[in-house]
């Protein structure tokens, strides 16, 4: 705003340089749905290690493919991922749905229910304890009645976490009330229903030198949760109404690649109801959808042929599958070698290629070594991989001194035939990360005068973000000129589009496509004759 001068003298005023620096974005935050031991429901958590997959959602389990996928996405380069724990529910019967373990602590003028935190047969092994060691009531304080305070402790036998919660209310007035201290201070419990008007009846307390969590009568037992029977692709698939499944991912801010393991170990994830739904979701958030091969799949003609990827109906740039299975040791079971899908593992690549080398780099080739991996269920040939490569599936393959490996960069619009122009994974998520970028970094723009400095200003910082990408390696040409362009001005906005409210900001971009083939041409020189 310019200054208005009332005196004689100097003035100073700033000037706005217009520069708004445009950050680019993540680019391997992985989303993984499925089934876990514990934690939150259908509620986004974000990680970044298996430690933390430990803790909130009980670590690895014989009925959770997808524990097995995040530990293998961390042993492969993995960083960030957001973990959505899905249950069975919704059956008519209701004993086969995951329930929440609870427990009634009784008093004098009703009971005191507390729940599990989140469903499932973890729960069952809380232990509550009540007593009544707290600060004296304010007489004077009516939020303060007499037989309201008391404390609170939880126990997770399994674990031997404790949670204590002292001098909290059953005044809902209170600061100290108990069910508002519950939903923001407690990883365990939480209250159902009405709280009664005074507390609960203090339990008893051990002998001397008893642990009063190891003593009958001195706590109260939460009754049995249940896990529920195995997921379908309908708790998967969820609902974008109550963000459940796969759309409770809105609740989150950015992901880039999505891993659906199977329901159970043996039962895939149908492509046409749910994983057609999450290619669609993935669209719309700029994401890519990691597809795992069917378990039926254990030859090169079962890819090729009838029930083969042309089968799935998942061909689109923002897809990829990988082909074979793998095998790894499972600690759960004696360190055995079982069978899994690739998705974690492949998303670890992805995620490991990102950090040493750029989103630009194909998440594929010698360095994109599958840690862990023992075996494949496949050991391919050239001669099948050539089989499989114009058709848009990516190989995992095998070589001496090497080990195993990610063979192949296309995504599953990469068949030959399509002739897309979104054949190789790295071009679409330069694509796909310019989009997300250049989406939140723009913001700024909205409701400014559409006009000749506002274009200038998108031109400065739009090309200040390309040219960082082109100085990183992210584009072909020897200049940034022949590298990409920004053009905003009179001919990219008509005067009918300012009427309309629009600007059109035009960028261009030459990516790099990987070297996917190397041909060495010999040929043989004949000796000079001396003459």
């Amino acid at each position: 705003m310019a200054i208005t001068p009332t005196f004689p003298g100097v003035y100073i005023e700033e000037i706005p340089s217009g520069v708004r620096t445009i950050v680019g974005v993540a680019t391997s935050i992985t989303g993984f749905i499925g089934r876990a031991l514990r934690g939150p429901v259908n509620d986004p958590v974000r990680i970044q290690s298996f430690a933390d997959f430990e803790r909130a959602f009980g670590g690895l389990s014989l009925e959770s493919t997808m524990s097995y996928a995040v530990q293998q996405y961390f042993l492969n380069g993995g960083t960030d991922a957001i973990i959505v724990r899905v249950v069975h529910s919704g059956d008519v019967t209701a004993t086969n749905n995951a329930s929440k373990a609870t427990v009634g602590l009784p008093g004098a003028v009703g009971s005191l229910n507390l729940d599990a935190a989140n469903e499932g047969a973890w729960g069952s092994n809380l232990r509550a304890r009540v007593d009544h060691i707290t600060r004296p009531a304010v007489a004077t304080d009516p939020t303060d009645p007499a037989n309201a305070l008391f404390n609170l402790t939880v126990q997770d036998s399994a674990t031997g976490g404790i949670e204590s919660f002292r001098n909290v209310s059953t005044h809902p007035n209170n600061r100290r009330f108990i069910t508002l201290v519950l939903e923001q201070e407690s990883n365990l419990v939480r209250m159902n229903g009405a709280v009664p008007a005074q507390r609960p009846t203090n339990h008893p307390d051990p002998p001397p030198g008893q642990d009063p969590f190891a003593t009958p009568g001195s706590f109260s037992q939460f009754g049995p949760g249940r896990d529920g029977i195995a997921l379908t692709d309908n708790d998967v698939t969820g609902s974008q109404a109550t963000k459940t499944g796969i759309f409770a991912l809105e609740k989150t801010d950015l992901f880039n690649l999505l891993c659906i393991p199977p329901l159970e170990r043996d039962v895939d994830v149908n492509a046409g109801a749910t994983l057609s739904q999450a290619l669609q979701y993935c669209k719309k958030r700029r994401a890519m959808l990691i597809v795992d091969p069917p378990s039926i799949w254990n030859e090169t003609s079962d890819v090729t042929g009838v029930a083969g990827v042309d089968s799935l109906g998942l061909r689109d740039e923002n897809s990829a599958i990988y082909f074979p299975r793998v095998k790894m040791a499972d600690p759960l079971l004696e360190n055995r070698l079982v069978e899994f899908v690739p998705c974690g593992a492949v998303a670890g690549i992805f995620a490991r290629t990102d950090s040493q080398r750029g989103v630009f780099k194909a998440p594929a080739g010698l360095d994109a070594t599958l840690n862990g991996v023992r075996e494949l269920t496949v050991k391919l040939t050239d001669g099948e991989q050539g089989q499989l490569n114009p058709i848009g599936v990516n190989c995992l393959r095998s070589f001496p001194i090497i080990g195993n490996v990610v063979w192949g960069a296309r995504t599953l619009e990469g068949a030959d035939l399509l002739a897309s122009e979104w054949k190789y994974i790295p071009v679409r998520r330069v694509a796909l990360f310019i989009e997300e970028s250049l989406y939140r970094g723009t913001q700024f723009a909205v409701f400014e005068p559409n006009d000749e400095p506002l274009w200038a200003q998108l031109r400065l910082n739009v090309g200040a973000f390309m040219q960082n990408l082109f100085r990183q390696g992210a584009f072909q040409g020897a200049s940034a000129r022949e590298a990409y362009f920004v053009k905003v001005d009179k001919e990219t906005t008509t005067q009918n589009d300012i009427n309309l409210g629009i600007v059109n900001i035009l960028v261009g971009f030459a990516p790099l496509k990987p070297a996917e083939f190397v041909i060495i041409k010999i040929q043989q020189i004949a000796g000079q004759v001396q003459t």
